[in-house]
């Protein structure tokens, strides 16, 4: 059925990862004609609306990261012009996106996430008044890919973190800084199909680690012993859950050597790049290619098409 839609590919946007999202938009794009669909790539600003309907869009492949992408704005758009997506829904996509609110369903889940304290922009931030200690991550509520994320090993730089992380939001977290192994679990058709290992070097897994090649180290599988291993992979599949994702998403977590496993954050819409993880994933993982992947989340938008 999906051979006979004209899909449309959302990429680039209006977000700090507008660079990102042009790359995996046209993986996405280039995977799909190579398969044979009619699809059109759809560089989305504010005019999105008046060009989906001049292109006559039936389906939208989301290759959008970060605000106005992976935040359940386009999603509802989409969903007013009636157009099946892929990915999460409106409400899973807005509280994946807010990381205090996210934290808050895990919380309420059962799912172990970092201590921390949220503050707004006018706010002051003491160390003494926090129920943790240096060292200390500090973060926007609403951004991806590590953008303005730093950690604090000592209190002469809060200033400069803070500084940062309001410069992207007006809500920031101070979280409690969890020493371990960086592992992401891929979820495809609401099932875990690997959890890979990241070694980054600089000193944590930030925007240049994800995007610069040789930067990071990835490791599939992670090196946990198998029942920790399977742990990690009904973790993440369980914050899937809990957001209510739905197609595919990326889970990060950080399981410390006691094997306890912290979920960092839901990515409803992970990255689909060259360096991208879940592709990687889902090759080492699954058996699937690229283009297997890609099929496979497009038939995830299929599936809503009679609803809507």
């Amino acid at each position: 059925m999906l051979k006979s839609n004209k899909i449309g590919v959302l990429f680039g946007g209006l977000s700090a990862e507008r660079e990102v999202s042009l790359k995996s938009g046209a993986a996405v794009y280039q995977a799909l004609v190579a398969q044979g669909h009619n699809a059109v790539a759809i560089d989305v600003g504010r005019d999105l609306a008046d060009v989906l309907k001049r292109e006559g869009i039936e389906v939208a492949f989301i290759a959008l990261h970060g605000r106005y992408g992976e935040d359940g704005c386009v999603q509802g758009l989409l969903e007013l012009l009636r157009i099946p997506y892929t990915g999460s829904g409106v409400l899973a996509s807005a509280l994946a996106m807010h990381k205090l609110y996210s934290k808050q369903v895990f919380a309420a889940s059962g799912i172990l996430t970092a201590p921390f304290r949220c503050y707004r922009r006018g706010e002051t931030v003491r160390l003494a008044d926090l129920p943790f200690t240096l060292p200390v991550v500090v973060k926007p509520v609403q951004e991806g890919s590590s953008v303005g994320v730093s950690i604090v090993r000592e209190e002469a730089g809060l200033a400069q973190a803070l500084e940062l992380a309001f410069y992207h939001d007006d809500e920031i977290l101070v979280e409690q800084y969890i020493k371990g192994q960086e592992v992401q679990i891929g979820i495809l058709d609401d099932s875990p199909v690997g959890a890979i290992e990241i070694v980054p070097k600089n000193e944590f897994y930030d925007f240049e680690a994800k995007y610069t090649d040789g930067m990071a180290e990835h490791i599939f599988p992670a090196r946990l012993e198998p029942s920790l291993y399977e742990k990690s992979l009904q973790i993440g599949l369980a914050a899937h859950r809990a957001l209510g994702c739905k197609g595919y998403s990326r889970v990060d977590l950080l399981v410390t050597a006691a094997g306890d496993c912290f979920v960092l954050e839901v990515n409803t819409l992970p990255g689909m790049t060259a360096l991208s993880l879940l592709p990687e994933i889902a090759a080492k993982g699954a058996g699937l290619t690229f283009a297997e992947l890609v099929s496979r989340i497009l038939k995830s938008a299929a599936l809503s098409i009679k609803v809507l």
